[in-house]
């Protein structure tokens, strides 16, 4: 692979600044949400990313139109990946840290690999199921088991990350929906129709957020506003097309080595930014899923790309 990143260098960098933009995302939201409330910001998020894919979700339904019969199924996958996995997302990233947020959500291909063994009957390899025990290890002890053990625990944490845990359980669920209607659709109009059902579903609690907080929109500054774009323009927008340009011009197998460039990337941010602390469970923790998110996807390429896709 090294000959083909210096003979053709430009797919393998929009994978790279792909990835790093979806590293630092875990802080962007982190900070964000010090200035918008959670639904608000979600509302708003999505409400101009949908403007913003508008144009290309347009000229992609005149190739191929949308059944009416899939209009229940596409909502459906809106709610679990956009709806219920943001919500968990910014509640859980509220309590815990963007370190332990950034390398739980690698249990999501693992995760997405026994949905589909349950569920669609796909074929799973002994190696598999080790690498996803080795990865469920690594996440208990990084959502705080050792510390319940000792009596030595942070209840908000725990909570944040159990509600991350969620938000993966969440996106997988939505992953597994999509893989029969993604024969049929394109991820991006699968991903414009997730976005506007999200912004739709979003913007009854975002008005009561203001109902009950009109203020909140005048202690916005600069900061907060950046951050709102930085997870529209680039974290939304941007890394997508960057990520399924990269992965057009390589392949699945290729694209994945890529992943462990986020939480890397967001855990040396949020040190430098944030002034969080790894600790010792922690790198035991985050090895163990590291590992287990390589050795639980071996062979299943599907799941990779599922993983991906989930940066919204």
């Amino acid at each position: 692979m090294s000959s083909q990143i210096l003979k053709k260098p430009i797919p393998y960098i929009a994978l790279i600044l792909a990835h790093l933009i979806w590293g630092a995302n875990f802080v962007v939201a982190k900070i964000t949400l010090q200035e918008f409330p959670p639904m608000s910001l979600a509302f708003l998020r999505f409400a101009f990313a949908s403007l913003l894919l508008a144009p290309f979700f347009l000229a992609e339904t005149k190739k191929v139109k949308i059944d009416k019969k899939d209009l229940p199924k596409l909502i459906a996958i809106g709610v679990f990946i956009i709806v219920l996995n943001i919500t968990f997302f910014f509640e859980g990233i509220k309590r815990t840290t963007v370190i332990d947020a950034s390398f739980l959500t690698l249990l999501i291909p693992m995760l997405s690999v026994l949905s589909g063994w349950w569920f669609l009957k796909e074929k799973v390899y002994l190696i598999n199921l080790f690498g996803i025990a080795l990865g469920f290890l690594g996440a208990l002890i990084i959502v705080g088991l050792p510390q319940i053990i000792t009596g030595t625990v942070s209840s908000q944490m725990i909570l944040g990350n159990i509600l991350i845990i969620l938000a993966s359980i969440s996106w997988v669920v939505g992953a597994t929906l999509s893989k029969k209607i993604l024969n049929k659709y394109s991820f991006l109009v699968v991903t414009a129709v997730a976005f506007l059902v999200g912004t739709v579903v979003m913007f009854i609690p975002a008005t009561s957020e203001y109902i009950q907080n009109p203020n909140w929109i005048t202690q916005v500054t600069i900061l907060g506003l950046l951050g709102l774009t930085f997870m529209t323009l680039l974290s939304s927008i941007s890394a997508y097309f960057l990520f399924e340009w990269g992965l057009s011009k390589t392949s699945i197998t290729t694209a994945d080595l890529f992943q462990y460039i986020e939480p890397f990337a967001a855990t040396i941010l949020a040190v430098t930014i944030l002034g969080e602390r790894v600790s010792n469970l922690f790198l035991i923790g985050a090895a163990l899923i590291a590992v287990g998110a390589y050795l639980g996807t071996l062979a299943k390429e599907a799941h990779h790309r599922h993983h991906k896709a989930h940066r919204v």
